[in-house]
């Protein structure tokens, strides 16, 4: 059961040595449904990422490490679900006028995995702010994700991907999201294998 979605993290930039900076991610996610109770949490999910980037003349190019690991929550999970991934990133930011342009592309391979079947990933993502008052401005995000496995589950390559489109509103501490969103998740349940499509409403609170 899909009702809440929730997600707790931060990304920091631990040293910044002028040609490049290490960054450290960390993200957890909570999703509840309402099959025990109204706020019934039935996964946990963890997220820890490094990087260290080199600064160029066109993009951000970056060497990084990802780990994730489902959980089930409030539910009896004997098998560990996790992987790790090293791989690379380039990301750069377009500006023109009063609008801003954030574009990444990973690609990352596995080194280590228990339980899923997955060999590779290609993660991309853009997110365009467009300033329409001073203190107000729209929000359009993508992100395209293609993931490579091994066969041992019978099926081909996945596809995911996620649409966002908001109001965003910055005062003097941080901002506030107010967002429209659809998606195809690949493997939505830790212990099944296959896609969902979910449509969310819902806010975000960032902090500067």
């Amino acid at each position: 059961m899909f009702v809440w979605d929730t997600n707790f993290g931060g990304e920091l930039d631990v040293v910044d040595y002028r040609t490049g900076r290490a960054t450290f991610v960390a993200n957890y996610q909570a999703i509840l449904g309402d099959e025990f109770r109204h706020f019934d949490p039935n996964q946990g999910n963890y997220i820890l990422s490094g990087s260290s980037s080199l600064r160029t003349a066109g993009p951000e190019i970056a060497g990084v490490f990802y780990h994730q690991s489902r959980h089930l929550a409030d539910r009896a999970n004997r098998v560990a679900v996790a992987w790790n991934m090293i791989g690379g990133r380039a990301q750069h930011r377009f500006t023109t006028g009063q609008t801003h342009v954030d574009a990444r592309v990973d690609v990352r391979g596995v080194v280590q995995k228990s339980f899923v079947d997955y060999r590779w990933e290609i993660d991309s993502g853009a997110r365009s702010d467009v300033q329409i008052r001073p203190q107000v401005g729209l929000l359009f995000s993508g992100d395209l994700r293609l993931l490579g496995v091994d066969g041992t589950q019978n099926r081909g390559n996945q596809t995911g991907f996620r649409g966002e489109a908001g109001l965003r509103t910055v005062g003097r501490a941080g901002a506030m999201e107010f967002f429209f969103a659809v998606e195809r998740r690949i493997d939505p349940y830790p212990l099944e294998f296959g896609t969902a499509h979910c449509v969310t409403l819902g806010f975000r609170l960032l902090s500067r």
